[in-house]
């Protein structure tokens, strides 16, 4: 097993790419490798859109969002091999992944205020231990800083199936274009980002790609 070097401070290795990309099962897989804990930062952009349509805020009223986001408390923590979140003392669970949050977690995302708040709890991870994080802004706007950048990516088609697999059926371009498109923190590949394309491999390869892509990048590792 891979595993940091004993000496290393904590660390961020940022996991970018647009939806089904297969960076939060590369970032879950890769964290376990390392024995790291997994960040999945779209589950806190889930909580928020979960709780509005929970409490019948529009998700495409920002100020209605900003309003809803100072009333609720978020609790982002960890188990020790995962992040974990709360809303009110509510885990939302599989609800995260519900059709209506899928259709409306992009206008939430947008809203400059959420991206900051959210921003902030999500390098309040780094203080407390090392990371693997995965998103659409990682390696761009929370760990700008950080050497240690994949940008997972696949073709368009190998997503949409691997959308349709998971039992998920908005369009990835519809994603694609709302995360692109938008002002605050866009979707794009950080600088100094390598790209990995993950449509023809296994998982196992793929961690295995991400693993040598992160030695290429100077993260020290120690087998055992």
């Amino acid at each position: 097993m891979s595993l940091l070097a004993p000496d290393s401070a904590n660390v961020a290795i940022a996991i970018d790419g647009p939806a089904a990309s297969g960076k939060s099962t590369l970032a879950r897989i890769l964290a376990q490798r390392l024995g790291l804990v997994m960040v999945n930062s779209g589950a806190m952009y889930r909580a928020v859109t979960w709780k509005a349509l929970k409490d019948g805020v529009d998700p495409n009223n920002p100020d209605a969002v900003v309003a809803l986001l100072n009333r609720i408390e978020l609790a982002c923590g960890d188990d020790g091999i995962a992040s974990t979140i709360a809303v009110d003392g509510v885990d939302p669970g599989v609800e995260l992944r519900s059709e209506a949050v899928n259709a409306n977690v992009s206008a939430v995302s947008a809203v400059p205020a959420v991206r900051d708040a959210l921003v902030a709890l999500q390098r309040g991870y780094l203080a407390r231990t090392s990371v693997v994080m995965e998103g659409r802004d990682i390696g761009s706007v929370v760990f700008p800083d950080t050497p240690y950048k994949i940008y997972v990516d696949a073709d368009e088609e190998v997503r949409s199936a691997r959308r349709r697999a998971a039992g998920e059926t908005d369009a990835v371009s519809v994603r694609d274009a709302a995360d692109s498109g938008r002002a605050t923190a866009p979707l794009m590949i950080a600088e100094g980002a390598v790209i990995l394309d993950t449509s023809h491999h296994t998982i196992e390869s793929g961690v295995d790609a991400a693993i040598d892509i992160l030695k290429q990048q100077g993260l020290k590792l120690t087998e055992s």
